[in-house]
């Protein structure tokens, strides 16, 4: 009988997870964020983020920001999808691809597809800063920081 708890004790710890990766997977991230595009004319925003880690891979995000495209006053907003290669770094650089739409206001409006790859400090601890390159209105190019919860 005494063997039998054991075996229950046993099933029972093996069911219930005791690491917390199960809690990482629902992190919310709030930032800062710079967005720049090579286009014609060239523009540059600067606003919020704010992202939802989906599962422990996956992340959907919103930014919105204001700046300039030449000498007018101009808005960006980006709905992305992020796969993030190694969520769980504690101590380096994590790699990301994410993709999705861009809109753009101002004098003109536009939509744009947006592509592009990422770096974030420490994507496993509680914020860093990321750097981005791709494509989204000309050639894109940001910068910002995280803090995640």
């Amino acid at each position: 009988m005494h063997s039998r708890w054991r075996e229950l004790a046993l099933g029972a710890a093996l069911i219930i997870p005791t690491d917390h990766r199960a809690a990482a997977q629902q992190t919310w991230e709030v930032g800062l964020q710079s967005i720049g595009t090579l286009s014609d004319p060239a523009m540059i925003v600067g606003g919020g983020y704010g992202a939802w880690r989906t599962s422990g891979r996956t992340r959907a995000s919103l930014s919105l920001g204001v700046g300039v495209a030449g000498d007018e006053f101009v808005w960006r907003g980006e709905a992305l999808g992020h796969f993030l290669l190694n969520p769980e770094e504690r101590r380096k650089p994590g790699f990301y691809l994410a993709g999705g739409i861009a809109g753009t206001g101002g004098e003109t409006s536009r939509g744009y597809l947006v592509l592009t790859l990422g770096l974030e400090q420490r994507p496993g601890t509680a914020s860093g800063w990321d750097i981005e390159a791709g494509v989204g209105g000309g050639v894109r190019l940001a910068a910002g920081y995280r803090w995640r919860w």
